[in-house]
């Protein structure tokens, strides 16, 4: 049986989860809490396989409540939160802090989508249980990089990025070390819950001194900026430099794809790109980091160590689809030592 905490401030909303988790197999509600200080309390003295937390609460919010959870008794954590910006960018917040997760909340019978989005939510509760997390002390000094291996002797036209679970706050620490006159734009998918892509954007925006946006159809990509895959398509770039966005399921039925992406920026750029396939569920990515491979371009995968869950590049090492093992900071090294600077007028 999994055993799940719920912390919701909400008497209606809590029990309606409580509910949705107690009428689907496999699932033991141990604890109900009603805010964070709650959550933390319960945590400790129920040590559940899982906990599902509400953002905004009174007495301690979703984000303290991560944060000392994930310092005393590291447990995996689903966020539940509306996709208003306020909400989403605490909700970040949270898994920069160690959760695993944000999904919107289900909506109630009454709706129409009641029943797909009760099963989306069960689902991601099931699956995060299974993830291993580790403890995550308070922040310290910054780690300094270490040398790591040498870098090739070119410089790339275009970066692109694939990620799913643990892969916001991965982003937000490889951004977040890249200069404001990077001369390689950076492509991103990013495999998260419907409705979050623009609140995502938004966050990583101010984690990091680049331009972070979502992707629109033929706009040029330009130097030292970040491009999202909205929700829904798929995203690749042309060789003139110009997104453009699919309708359509690409590796692994997934929609947007890093597999996708990867696979248009080997055609469009070669040996002349970049790919880095981040922590996550899963092997989305690896096929198409393979392709970028044999292309020539220079591929990357994010290190067991370091990775939330190391499916993904686990994966990708398993297809000698990675060039490169390293974590976070060894990827921000190597993007400003192959991405290029901007000459200054």
């Amino acid at each position: 049986m999994i055993r799940v905490l719920v912390a919701e401030d909400s008497a209606v909303t809590r029990e309606f989860l409580v509910a949705l988790l107690r009428g689907a197999p496999g699932f033991e509600v141990v604890g109900a809490a009603r805010d964070g200080a709650e959550a933390v309390e319960e945590a400790e003295r129920q040590r559940p396989d899982v906990i599902v937390m509400d953002i905004h609460m009174p007495r301690m919010d979703g984000l303290e409540a991560t944060r000392r959870i994930m310092a005393s008794v590291p447990t995996p954590i689903v966020l539940v939160s509306a996709t208003t910006r306020d909400e989403a960018a605490l909700g970040f917040d949270a898994l920069k802090a160690g959760a695993v997760a944000v999904s919107g909340k289900p909506v109630g019978p009454e709706h129409p989508d009641h029943e797909a989005s009760a099963a989306d939510f069960v689902k991601t509760v099931r699956l995060m249980s299974e993830v291993k997390v580790v403890r995550r002390w308070p922040p310290r000094e910054p780690r300094v990089a270490a040398g790591g291996p040498a870098a090739p002797d070119r410089r790339v036209r275009v970066v692109a990025f694939g990620a799913s679970t643990g892969g916001p706050a991965a982003l937000a620490q490889i951004l977040g070390d890249l200069p404001r006159d990077l001369e390689a734009p950076l492509l991103i998918v990013q495999h998260i819950t419907p409705g979050f892509a623009s609140g995502l954007a938004e966050w990583l925006a101010k984690e990091t001194r680049l331009r972070v946006k979502l992707a629109e159809p033929g706009e040029t990509v330009r130097p030292g900026a970040a491009y999202l895959a909205p929700d829904g398509v798929q995203m690749g770039i042309r060789p003139d430099g110009r997104i453009h966005l699919a309708a359509g399921p690409g590796g692994d039925d997934l929609c947007p794809s890093a597999s996708y992406l990867f696979e248009s920026v080997a055609e469009a750029y070669g040996r002349w790109a970049m790919g880095v396939l981040l922590t996550g569920m899963g092997g989305d990515g690896a096929a198409g980091l393979r392709r970028l491979r044999q292309a020539g371009g220079v591929t990357v995968a994010q290190d067991e160590a370091t990775s939330v869950v190391f499916g993904m590049p686990s994966e990708a090492v398993r297809l000698a689809a990675a060039e490169y093992v390293m974590p976070p900071d060894g990827i921000a090294r190597f993007i400003r030592t192959l991405g290029g600077r901007r000459e200054k007028a």
